[in-house]
């Protein structure tokens, strides 16, 4: 089922919020039949992952507990994992949710606080032996939008996924089963997220596949004075483009066929030797 080809093409993770709180779509897809729905929607449309998330990650967000975090994603995994053939990866910053989700059928662990908030996250990935996804914050969702000062906004990030992967790799996951996200709209303000997407291809050096999450994000709300997260559309096409042209392998996504088109133009100008 994981079968990617790093570099042939970009992947598309398609998002599916469990939650009654998300930015965009909290409250849309937090029942099972509604998320096999959304789910089954989202491969349709072309994702190659999806994402499945019971915690919401946006700014101000309140955490819940474990046992309530499990309760909503593993209610969705169970019925979606039988409908669909693609990937699952579970969302989540917890080692205890990491470890049910993927015996549940989840096929990779994304960590939005890049191993950060749970000591056990990279021992657990390590024993399950699937892909983990690590993700540059600073803070937590309550605080990180005060913290937002850096000399160097690339070079920090990279600095932080180099200390991450090097502790991952010494709790035994493997270095090939790491990917690496520079966190946009985590702990960066409107200029930080623009110079990402401008000096991605200097996360490169790293030698991890890089995976970006502009999907209707408040910067991308800024700059098209858009408060309605689902009317960013275009501009999450033209992060997504920028992030692509720049080396992104996957693009973390809302509006996933849309998104399709764009990716596979993008490509088309990219990587011309390659098909898909």
């Amino acid at each position: 089922m994981l079968n990617f080809n790093w570099g042939k093409r970009t992947y598309l993770m398609g998002v599916l919020n469990v939650t009654p709180d998300s930015f965009s779509d909290g409250g849309e897809f937090n029942k099972p039949l509604s998320a096999l729905n959304q789910a089954l929607a989202l491969a349709a449309g072309g994702a190659d992952i999806i994402d499945v998330g019971g915690q919401s990650t946006r700014p101000g967000a309140e955490q819940i507990s474990v046992e309530e975090e499990l309760e909503r994603v593993l209610s969705v995994i169970k019925i979606i994992r039988p409908k669909i053939d693609i990937p699952i990866s579970v969302d989540t910053t917890s080692s205890i949710v990491a470890d049910r989700a993927v015996n549940a059928g989840a096929d990779i662990v994304n960590d939005i606080s890049g191993g950060t908030f749970d000591s056990s996250m990279f021992s657990t990935v390590a024993s399950l032996n699937v892909p983990l996804i690590l993700m540059h914050i600073r803070g937590n969702p309550q605080t990180m939008q005060q913290m937002t000062d850096y000399q160097d906004v690339i070079e920090e990030i990279s600095n932080f996924l180099l200390q991450q992967i090097t502790y991952a790799v010494a709790a035994g996951i493997k270095r090939e089963k790491i990917i690496i996200d520079p966190g946009i709209g985590f702990a960066k303000n409107l200029e930080q997220n623009l110079e990402i997407l401008r000096r991605l291809t200097e996360l490169k050096k790293l030698n991890c596949p890089i995976l970006v999450g502009p999907s209707r994000k408040s910067f991308i709300g800024s700059i098209l004075n858009q408060p309605n997260p689902k009317a960013r559309v275009w501009g999450t096409a033209a992060a997504s483009c920028a992030a692509i042209l720049n080396g992104a392998d996957i693009i973390r996504v809302h509006d996933v066929e849309q998104m399709r088109d764009v990716s596979m133009v993008a490509d088309a100008i990219k990587r011309p030797h390659q098909s898909n």
